[in-house]
């Protein structure tokens, strides 16, 4: 059933103008607003897992203009996902979370002080202290958890290790975190273990 539905769902050209410029979109093209179009309309046809992957925020160079430019290509699509799926009464089942790998840190990588290099500085990784969002899916819109010092370097309230953020979100799958144990080699393991 997949193979033979998904030629006609790929086909965006058939979304009204104003949807496509609400998302950004651009048919016949590899932009990530394309992808969250494709999005809405893969939960549409009930597909229950959607993953989009976005590349080009490693910017351990360049971050100001990087990053300016990256946001630019994302926000919009996002933005109009959430509209979107609310408009339609999805929104209340469909649990949209937006992540990275990790943080950046909040201070400059390569900057030796100069003008000229810091317009090609970056940041470096940072475990420590990064933000996740999330919509949708039984998820109180409004609220934040968690806060970090006044340059983002350390978390100083509300930490949230990240198994208890996978136990958050399987909870809003309806799923019980704890139950989803297996014995190995004499122990009790746990997705959120």
């Amino acid at each position: 059933r997949m193979q033979s539905a998904v030629p006609e769902l790929m086909d965006l050209s058939s979304e009204p103008q104003h949807v496509h410029e609400m998302y950004g979109t651009k048919p016949g093209t590899g932009r990530f607003a394309n992808n969250c179009l494709l999005a809405r309309r893969l939960v549409e046809q009930g597909v229950r897992f959607v993953q989009l992957y976005d590349e080009g925020w490693d910017h351990h160079g360049s971050v100001f203009s990087g990053l300016r430019q990256k946001c630019s290509q994302v926000d919009q699509p996002l933005a109009a996902l959430i509209l979107d799926l609310k408009q339609r009464g999805l929104l209340d089942d469909t649990l949209v979370v937006w992540g990275a790998e990790f943080g950046r840190t909040p201070m400059l990588q390569g900057d030796d002080g100069h003008q000229q290099s810091a317009d090609k500085a970056g940041r470096d990784h940072h475990k420590d202290a990064f933000t996740i969002w999330m919509a949708g899916g039984g998820v109180r819109g409004g609220m934040t958890w968690g806060k970090t010092d006044d340059i983002g370097f350390h978390v100083v309230e509300n930490t949230m290790h990240v198994n208890d953020l996978h136990a958050t979100l399987l909870h809003l799958l309806g799923l019980e975190h704890e139950r989803l144990t297996f014995r190995f080699q004499g122990r009790k393991f746990r997705l959120t273990d």
